[in-house]
């Protein structure tokens, strides 16, 4: 890996210089637009709306349009002045607890490697976060913009977590959340047995991107003009569910098969439970009409 940024982690006075390292990469494969006929690479030109001409790297500058239609443009000149320090310096702002953060706020990755001369205070930083489970807050300047992020430690490595800030998160304002809503003491029962069901120790390892692998296969067999990958066809769904009880009992059925055990109870009988119950009152109802006619007859004897 190659370093992008160089810095040092500073709490009170204590400076641990740093290199840091993308932690993460995406494994998409790209496309390029091409022409069908020729499959020459398409070239996007820099028209301006205006005049129509092609405009060069050298007369761009950056435009910013107001609300009422107002336009302004900004130089780097207008940026100079500008509150960003360009100093490399991580600055550590506060030590929070780990439970605090909200993973909304999460952005990007980088780990920090430490410079061999100065390992012992990088080893005492990330011990120390690790003792107290907390976080450290920190600031700095990346990519012409100042940062918010935080220093946690993962696999021994103390990771620069770049976060948004607050007012980047959006609310979820959804009307239809405020109506009540009735949940049986079964179906929650249910819900639950479920979720234990499916329970297990999160493992990353085991999980696969199968698009990315079936569009590398593709590109494979179109390079090697070999007959396209068959795509196995999906399992049709499941016959239509009479209620949602029974669909969580059908759900948990289907988890326990998964993994060879044995269902504790079908889904025909939670299906015809739902429906009994829904059958018993106007069961009762006949029972007494038959029972009063009964009466009416001896009387009339």
């Amino acid at each position: 890996m190659r370093a992008i940024w160089k810095g040092a982690v500073s709490f009170g006075l204590v400076n641990v210089p740093v290199r840091v390292f993308a932690a993460t990469q995406e494994h998409d494969i790209r496309f390029h637009q091409v022409h069908r006929a020729d499959g020459g690479r398409i070239k996007m030109k820099r028209v301006c709306q205006v005049c129509g001409e092609e405009v060069p790297w050298d007369q761009l500058a950056k435009g910013y349009e107001a609300a009422d239609g107002r336009q302004v443009m900004l130089e780097d000149e207008d940026f100079a002045g500008l509150p960003l320090t360009s100093s490399r310096e991580i600055d550590v702002l506060e030590f929070v607890p780990a439970d605090q953060v909200d993973p909304m706020l999460f952005d990007k990755s980088y780990y920090l490697e430490p410079e061999a001369r100065t390992i012992k205070p990088y080893v005492l930083l990330r011990e120390a976060l690790v003792k107290t489970d907390r976080m450290a807050v920190v600031k700095l300047a990346m990519r012409q913009r100042e940062t918010l992020a935080v220093l946690r430690v993962r696999d021994d490595v103390i990771v620069l977590q770049t976060m948004l800030w607050p007012d980047e998160i959006r609310a979820a304002d959804f009307d239809v959340l405020g109506e009540d809503v009735e949940i049986r003491d079964a179906e929650l029962t249910m819900a639950m047995s479920l979720i234990e069901s499916l329970a297990a120790d999160f493992v990353p390892d085991s999980f696969e991107d199968a698009y990315a692998t079936a569009v590398a296969a593709l590109v494979d067999s179109k390079l090697a003009g070999t007959p396209l990958p068959e795509v196995a066809p999906e399992e049709a769904p499941s016959a239509e569910v009479v209620d949602l009880l029974t669909a969580l009992q059908r759900s948990v059925d289907a988890a326990k098969k998964a993994r060879g055990e044995q269902p504790s109870a079908t889904a025909d009988d939670a299906a015809g439970e739902s429906a009994d119950r829904g059958k018993a009152a106007p069961a009762k109802k006949t029972a007494a009409k038959k029972t009063a006619a009964k009466k009416a007859t001896r009387k009339s004897a």
